[in-house]
């Protein structure tokens, strides 16, 4: 069959297909010092900075579901998809966050996340993997992220799952990024070097808030 933008592929499928073959790097020191200031001040500055002007009100409700996020972190919590979905009827601001029941699509319609039964089961396995023992946290991290932009768990708001999703991780164990702006760009489903090269700018974006955590910090 010949994909079309009438009839994308299912990125989905592709996601689950290159996942485990993904050079993930395998460096990264396992224990970080915690700088919670600036990390929760980076996530704050990037939702103020990308939604602020054009949306006050969804603003406000991202950044009370990013202190939600953050206080599940430091609690310990697993990340799974009931732990998200808390988050999100505060970003969405409705009573209910499920997880979807039909293919969704996004970039225009370029991308198409396909759904079948077991789609709930393997994401919630995905997101076990956030605290897999034999990866750095970086990687972990940016898998994670990944995860969720490519299930496409909810209805609406998955850009912003992800983010919420990536702050808990790496707050989890103790780790923070300053800057949160150079991990916006466009990621597609079947790029495994993308996505080894996401797992390296994390890497270097913990590295950097812990050599310079006094000058991290952004209102």
């Amino acid at each position: 069959m010949t994909f079309t933008p009438d009839h994308p592929k299912d990125a989905l499928a592709d996601w689950l297909r290159i996942r485990p073959q993904i050079s993930w790097p395998a460096e990264g020191s396992s224990t970080y010092h915690s700088h919670e200031a600036p990390h929760r001040d980076a996530f704050r500055y990037f939702f103020h900075t990308t939604r602020g002007e054009r949306d006050p009100e969804g603003t406000t409700r991202v950044l009370a579901a990013l202190d939600l996020a953050l206080a599940d972190a430091k609690g310990g919590d697993r990340l799974s998809f009931s732990l998200m979905a808390g988050w999100q009827q505060t970003v969405l601001g409705k009573g209910v966050a499920a997880f979807r029941t039909m293919p969704a699509f996004a970039k225009g319609g370029r991308e198409r996340y396909g759904i079948a039964r077991d789609t709930r089961a393997r994401f919630e396995q995905c997101l076990d993997e956030s605290t897999q023992p034999d990866l750095p946290l970086p990687s972990r991290a940016a898998r994670t992220y990944l995860d969720i932009l490519f299930f496409h768990p909810f209805e609406d708001g998955n850009a912003r799952a992800a983010i919420l999703a990536l702050a808990f991780v790496l707050a989890r164990e103790g780790a923070g990024i300053d800057q949160v702006h150079p991990l916006q760009t466009t990621r597609w489903a079947d790029d495994a070097e993308g996505a080894a090269d996401l797992a390296v700018l994390l890497g270097i974006l913990i590295t950097a808030a812990q050599r310079r955590p006094s000058h991290g910090r952004q209102s």
